[in-house]
């Protein structure tokens, strides 16, 4: 069975998306075994200049660096990543589990987003928009599209 680990950058705020969250993981639950990890954010203050960001990428992006599973297949959701329709998802994720890939990380980060180290060590940037979404709700996107993509490996129904 597949691991998926969602590693992401602060606490999940909004009771909804927690419960949404939770909802998707216990989907999962019959595709594969699903863990959130959570790392500590920084406060980035109002008007923070150029330096301040990097030393808060490089925080976060070492806080994640220190959670990332072993030997698993790093996934970093980045603006400037490839963008896959539900079916080519899939089909990733379905091509990685044929190449003997068990275990499959994927990284949301923080306010400022990612490190350059992070986008670096991932072996595949991930787009999901060009806009940019509440950390909650890109948690809740990426699980309902993780679940997306086993129901469509599987040849299970599932509403388009």
């Amino acid at each position: 069975m597949m691991n998926i680990t969602v590693l992401c950058v602060g606490k999940n705020k909004e009771s909804f998306y927690r419960e949404a969250l939770a909802e998707y993981v216990k989907r999962l639950s019959k595709y594969c075994k699903t863990k959130i990890i959570e790392v500590k954010d920084e406060p980035t203050p109002d008007g923070a200049s150029a330096s301040v960001c990097e030393d808060i990428l490089r925080t976060e992006g070492e806080r994640l660096l220190g959670k990332m599973p072993s030997g698993a297949y790093i996934i970093a959701t980045a603006v400037e990543g490839k963008s896959y329709t539900s079916e080519e998802m899939a089909d990733m994720i379905n091509d990685l589990s044929i190449k003997g890939v068990s275990h499959i990380c994927f990284v949301i980060g923080g306010s400022l987003g990612l490190s350059d180290e992070i986008k670096k060590r991932a072996d595949l940037l991930l787009s999901f928009s060009k806009m940019t979404f509440p950390h909650g709700l890109m948690r809740v996107i990426l699980a309902e599209q993780i679940y997306r993509s086993f129901r469509i490996i599987k040849n299970e129904p599932y509403h388009k």
